[in-house]
């Protein structure tokens, strides 16, 4: 995997994966920061980690939304300190133990994201089903 990083101007930088796909990054709030670009990872691998086990289980998953919430050290390097993820998953049929297992499963096991923040940030997860 590579990636290039441009400065564009003032704090504003432009950044290409070797996939060919382009973000805009800022540290003055034009843009998405590298912190909430590492946040929104987060949920997203875990996300993408928590449908398709449950897919492969083959429940009736229809809708997971992942809301985050973040605390940074309050000095510089300003780093994450802990992140708690709350997965509100929809579908038919789905009980508590399968998604416990599928959220479980990503934050322990699969979610590339979440391991390597591992022993530097505390991460919390939760659940609800949405029938």
């Amino acid at each position: 995997m590579k990636a290039t990083v441009n400065w564009q101007q003032a704090l504003t930088f432009s950044g290409k994966t070797d996939s060919g796909f382009e973000q805009t990054l800022d540290g003055n709030g034009e843009a998405l920061s590298p912190m909430e670009t590492v946040l929104l990872a987060v949920g997203a691998c875990s996300s993408i980690d928590v449908v398709d086990i449950l897919k492969k289980r083959r429940l009736s998953i229809t809708d997971c939304v992942c809301e985050l919430e973040a605390t940074r050290a309050d000095e510089p390097p300003r780093v994450f300190t802990s992140i708690h993820a709350h997965y509100r998953v929809s579908g038919d049929n789905l009980s508590d133990k399968d998604v416990a297992r599928a959220v479980s499963l990503s934050a322990e096991k699969y979610c590339s994201v979440m391991l390597m923040l591992k022993g530097n940030v505390d991460i919390s997860t939760s659940y609800s089903i949405n029938s």
